[in-house]
């Protein structure tokens, strides 16, 4: 086992590579993310939007934010209408994330659009994320980058989405169930 390589991590690059702003900035957002966007409290939801908009998210009318909701990069946030942001939802968007009209992300999941080199450098590899209208992503979700998730599809909870998910599907941890969500006629 002596053999097989190690990364020496003090030499990784990259530490601020998605940054994209200057370090004042990234550093504002922290702050303004912890009082206002973070926060436990059941402040306004429009409160939550503005302060994202404020930061260059580009979010839609109608947006529910839900407490305890973190952003990484508000800059790389765009949200169409009318769609519901659930609690405690991470965007950790190193890329930008892409979320269609009348959308649902429910409670604590995480998307996810950084990983890293790990058999070479560690350097950071970004893939964006893209959430086409209408589709539920249900609870304790994690969806990395890369992926597309169709419109009107359903991920079922505690679902790892790492491949396209097809238009009107519904998704489980094996994959495509074959079933097709059914949506009430408004």
């Amino acid at each position: 086992m002596e053999n097989i390589p190690v990364i020496d991590l003090s030499r990784a690059p990259g530490e601020r590579a998605a940054w994209d702003r200057p370090r004042w900035v990234v550093y504002l957002w922290a702050v303004c993310e912890l009082l206002l966007v973070t926060n436990a409290w059941q402040i306004s939801s429009s409160l939550r939007v503005r302060v994202l908009r404020a930061f260059g998210a580009e979010i839609g009318r109608g947006v529910i934010f839900r407490p305890r909701t973190r952003v990484k990069f508000p800059w790389k946030l765009h949200i169409g209408d009318r769609s519901w942001i659930g609690e405690g939802v991470w965007f950790h968007n190193q890329d930008h994330i892409h979320v269609g009209s009348d959308v649902v992300i429910s409670q604590e999941t995480m998307l996810t659009t950084g990983s890293h080199a790990h058999r070479r450098d560690m350097a950071l590899v970004t893939r964006p994320i893209r959430i086409e209208d209408g589709a539920w992503i249900t609870s304790r979700c994690m969806v990395l980058g890369g992926v597309t998730v169709g419109r009107s599809a359903l991920v079922k909870p505690m679902t790892r989405v790492d491949a396209d998910v097809a238009a009107n599907a519904v998704w489980d941890a094996a994959g495509e169930v074959g079933e097709r969500f059914e949506r009430a006629s408004a």
